[in-house]
């Protein structure tokens, strides 16, 4: 039994209601259950409940035994001063306000009938890998159509605190923003970590002055990320590494030593050399970027505006000194379809939330555009028949595994309470 049941059968009121008793024998009347807030304090607020002849205001708190409210030190606590009815599941002792006067007790588990009981001990019981994981491909569509929009917009509520961080550390710039977001995404999970603290070393107007010559973008990249630090014969190396120092001294930048990018396990298009020069190249092709990106409402757009390639050099080099085939090395679409979900959406969302913008619909039919994201928690969600057409589905399942399932928060989870409430 866990404290979370309690809360759902009060505030839905799954007990017998007719013929409620305090422990201590007192007819008890709900009016209003009071407001979950989920905050510090009682567990409900501003309830309404007659108990006896006297009709009471105030508010509820609920434990699974009646003497948690000395283990949580609720005595001492003016928060909890009006408290008029303690609910619990076990009534192990007797609990008394500051003036010596008992708080009156309700036992829920007198009122809750078994059927209740055991659905939820089948809901929460063990599974292979969450707990609806036999019943959630029953779900009513339209229920959960409406609880993968929540999931989405939650989602990206959790990514916009990112760049809200982001534009305090900048300066409102949103130019600045958009290019270490960018930056992040363009060294996947492995390198993203160091391509953002990179973004963040170089000053955006030194990017800005800079990135109508390519080399000089290039420079500040790769040296930035200590990939000019060895002696190389190589002489687009040498002539990167000239420059580098000389953009350092001509905007008086300290050099910065950032975490070592990674080579190994990556396939050779996804090496930071080849993501660095795409991304270099990306805002030689673009000034004022961000007010390009936060207009485009397809994928065809995407396409074709962030549509970068590599430098010639690296066209046939995936490393320096060691000359490969040529190939011209243009960002895939799949790649493109990473940028929008993990930067693109979530940038002009925090836009428009600053604005005071709606733009819900608009991000939902950007998202239905893009293929849905393979990964194992996708596959498994598909080996229990929730199948995904698009991107957006496949994020609201992400964000429901690792946000809820993950945390065995069923009874937060749409999932979880139609389960409950159709058994």
């Amino acid at each position: 039994m866990r404290e979370d049941f309690l809360h759902y059968l009060w505030k839905f009121k799954k007990f017998d209601t007719l013929n409620l008793k305090t422990a201590q024998n007192e007819a008890v009347t709900i009016i209003k259950t009071g407001d979950y807030l989920e905050l510090s304090g009682p567990d409900f607020f501003n309830a309404q409940i007659e108990i006896g002849n006297q009709k009471w205001a105030g508010n509820v708190e609920i434990h699974l035994k009646s003497s948690d409210w000395y283990l949580h030190n609720h005595e001492k606590d003016p928060a909890y001063a009006n408290v008029i009815l303690h609910v619990v599941w076990e009534n192990d002792t007797a609990i008394f306000r500051e003036d010596n006067t008992e708080i009156p007790v309700l036992v829920l588990k007198d009122y809750v009938a078994r059927e209740v009981i055991e659905n939820y001990n089948a809901l929460v019981s063990p599974k292979t890998w969450i707990s609806c994981e036999k019943q959630i491909k029953e779900i009513n569509a339209f229920v959960f159509k409406n609880w993968q929009e929540r999931l989405f917009f939650e989602r990206l509520e959790r990514k916009s605190k990112f760049v809200f961080e982001l534009l305090e550390e900048t300066n409102q710039d949103w130019e600045a923003v958009l290019f270490c977001l960018l930056a992040k995404n363009f060294g996947l999970n492995t390198n993203g970590p160091a391509f953002l603290q990179m973004s963040k070393s170089i000053p955006f107007s030194v990017v800005r002055k800079e990135s109508f010559e390519v080399e000089n973008l290039e420079a500040l990249l790769f040296g930035t990320l200590g990939l000019l630090e060895e002696e190389k014969e190589d002489v687009y190396f040498k002539d990167l590494k000239f420059r580098y120092f000389y953009l350092l001294h001509k905007y008086q930048l300290e050099k910065t030593f950032s975490n070592p990018v990674q080579f190994f396990k990556h396939r050779p298009d996804n090496f930071p050399t080849i993501r660095l020069s795409q991304l270099a190249n990306l805002y030689n092709l673009n000034q004022n970027l961000f007010s390009k990106v936060i207009g485009l409402k397809s994928v065809s757009e995407v396409y074709r505006l962030l549509n970068a390639s590599v430098s010639s050099y690296w066209k046939n080099h995936y490393q320096f000194d060691k000359v490969s085939p040529q190939k011209a090395k243009i960002v895939s679409k799949s790649f493109l379809d990473l940028v929008i979900i993990n930067t693109i959406i979530p940038i002009q969302f925090a836009y428009a939330v600053i604005r005071g913008e709606s733009i819900s619909e608009d991000l939902i039919e950007f998202m239905n555009q893009i293929a849905p994201e393979k990964n194992a928690i996708i596959e498994k969600f598909n080996f229990f028949g929730i199948k995904s057409k698009n991107a957006f589905e496949t994020q609201t399942l992400l964000e429901l595994k690792n946000e809820y399932c993950n945390h065995k928060s069923c009874l937060k989870c749409a999932v979880g309470m139609e389960l409950l409430k159709n058994n």
